[in-house]
């Protein structure tokens, strides 16, 4: 036994951490208990947050947990002793493949510089939580009754973040902390943080930190101890941040009750699903939700089978059995689709065909028009697309791109508008969107080169690599058309567009305009998918104004993405029309 020094006294280890959410194994003692409130369960819209720590009995957990309501996803986090809990309702219960992280508020330090572009705040009404939601179903999260989440807000035990793009003025991010003290009077003088989610595309880079440090820097106000957060174990994007702003493991877990909703969780994955594309795998996620058996026949072609009971159906991504050989040649042909939407009353643009060494009709269709659109007759993704063609030596130039594509050319008048996406199934317009061609947006410090850069890099994060914005004589030719070289510095807030179409695939982006679509455009594109004859299609139209009247058919597609539709239900219609015995009520 080492000596002891006179007027010294020997002082135990003090721990960094509390005890009661730090040891899930030890039952909490009436002191760590006092001035706390029994049984704590909080609704926080999409579903309830259940303290376990706050139960004396396990068994009470699993009355809370009982009573989830369907399509919520409730969430018991600190509970003691989770592998017993698992255990008294096991075909009920599973414990969450996720790991919690803390931040012990007293280590935290601001950041020295502030965070370029994004401006974060509180939400300010009830509509902005319909833009929260909006952001929720962009990254596949559970959204919440926006009266609960208004109300919660209003009360300082909630804290409801939304990032704003200062470049736009739109909200690209949100953030949802819990006062642990004035919501249960939690000893322990802690807090939490759920549901970061940032828009992938659209957000400026720091976003996801921004909200993280803004949220802890209001509970370091508060003088709270630490901020907890639980996050998938393979969400190593999201780990890397949190790790980079002081947030370490502590062994606390969740627990959650085995619903639709968590499957993918609990239950074996299919084999092959991470190796398919996001178009197909969002559709795939949604069968498992409903129990439906699905099987990866070939992932990269996006093909799969889905089983109910002794039926079954092949999709490739939205394309389906119930989509006829004669509905999906009339798609493929663009002058097919022409002639049968035409004859059902849809107006289209003027056009004509042309090939190899025979241009007479399109010279004289643009010497008419002044400018043109120039494509295969066959083909999609908008590749061999050219448009906004006002000369013959453009024209030319046009038509060798197309005919790399197609043997025949189709040319057509360019009509002003907005690019504008129909998704119809079952013969209802499901979403509208209108589709805008890639654009960089100044910083003042970087060339656009590297901006498109950037911005691509993030494209194809967001998209699984299906979009980008391509390196090519093209983009230099559009950054050219708005006074730019490709190695010029634009100023901050500096829009420059990059490409002439909108397509997805070339990095182009998708606002929903569903709810602004007017009663006319929506007719023509019920009225084009009945003559097409086709159950799931994307129809595209050149409009002026989507709340007016006018509007030109383009094209249709066989095969529409319905990942970029959100937060319309594009890929749940689409599962309830394959197996409307599953539609949710």
């Amino acid at each position: 036994m080492s000596p002891r020094i006179a007027g010294h006294r020997r002082r135990s280890a003090v721990t960094d951490t509390p005890s009661s959410t730090t040891h899930p194994w030890q039952n909490p003692t009436e002191h760590q208990r006092q001035g706390m409130d029994a049984d704590v369960v909080l609704d926080l819209g999409w579903g309830r947050l259940v303290f376990g720590q706050t139960f004396p009995d396990l068994r009470g957990i699993v009355d809370a947990l009982r009573a989830e309501e369907s399509g919520r996803r409730d969430i018991c986090i600190y509970p003691r002793d989770p592998h017993v809990l698992v255990g008294l309702a096991p075909d009920e219960l599973f414990i969450d493949p996720s790991y919690t992280y803390r931040l012990d508020l007293y280590r935290y330090r601001p950041r020295s510089e502030l965070i370029r572009g994004v401006f974060v705040r509180t939400v300010t009404s009830e509509v902005e939580m319909e833009l929260v939601n909006d952001i929720y179903a962009r990254n596949g999260m559970v959204t919440g009754d926006t009266t609960r989440m208004w109300d919660n807000h209003r009360t300082r035990a909630f804290t409801y973040l939304v990032a704003e793009d200062r470049r736009t003025g739109r909200i690209v991010g949100t953030v949802t902390g819990v006062d642990h003290v004035l919501a249960f009077g939690d000893p322990e003088n802690g807090s939490s943080l759920w549901c970061l989610a940032v828009h992938a595309q659209n957000a400026p880079p720091g976003t996801g930190e921004a909200l993280v440090r803004v949220l802890a820097e209001r509970y370091v106000g508060r003088g709270r101890s630490y901020l907890d957060l639980s996050v998938m174990h393979d969400n190593a994007g999201a780990i890397a941040l949190y790790r980079k702003l002081g947030f370490h493991r502590v062994p606390a877990v969740c627990v959650k009750r085995k619903n639709p909703i968590n499957t993918p969780l609990f239950a074996a994955r299919p084999t092959g699903l991470e190796d398919v594309n996001p178009y197909a795998r969002i559709i795939a996620e949604e069968a498992l939700r409903r129990g439906i058996r699905v099987e990866v026949t070939d992932p990269q072609w996006g093909e799969m089978r889905l089983s109910v009971g002794g039926r079954t159906v092949l999709t490739r991504e939205s394309l389906s059995e119930f989509t006829t050989a004669v509905a999906m040649s009339r798609c493929d042909d663009k002058r097919v689709t022409r002639r049968i939407v035409e004859r059902a009353g849809v107006r289209v643009p003027r056009g004509v065909v042309a090939g190899e060494g025979d241009l007479d009709a399109a010279r004289a269709l643009l010497r008419e028009c002044g400018e043109v659109v120039v494509k295969p007759a066959r083909g999609e993704q908008g590749r061999g697309i050219t448009v906004g063609v006002t000369s013959d030596q453009a024209l030319d130039r046009a038509a060798v791109l197309a005919l790399q594509f197609c043997p025949d050319v189709l040319v057509e008048e360019l009509v002003p508008g907005d690019d504008l996406r129909v998704v119809v199934i079952d013969h209802e317009v499901v979403a509208a969107a209108v589709r805008r061609p890639a654009e960089v947006v100044g910083d003042g410090r970087r060339p656009v080169t590297e901006l498109v850069e950037s911005t691509s890099r993030r494209r194809e994060r967001a998209t699984g690599g299906e979009s980008s914005i391509p390196l090519d004589a093209t983009t230099a030719e559009v950054v050219a058309e708005s006074g730019y070289a490709m190695d010029d510095v634009p100023a901050s807030g500096e829009r420059i567009r990059v490409r002439r179409t909108a397509n997805l695939h070339t990095g182009g982006t998708i606002e929903d305009v569903t709810d602004r679509l007017d009663p006319a455009i929506a007719r023509a594109a019920v009225t084009a998918s009945r003559a097409i004859g086709i159950p799931v299609t994307g129809l595209d139209f050149l409009v002026p104004d989507v709340e007016g009247p006018e509007h030109v058919f383009i094209e249709a597609n066989e095969r529409p993405g319905l990942a970029n539709h959100e937060p319309q239900p594009t890929v749940e219609r689409f599962v309830d029309l394959l197996f409307p015995e599953t539609r949710r009520r």
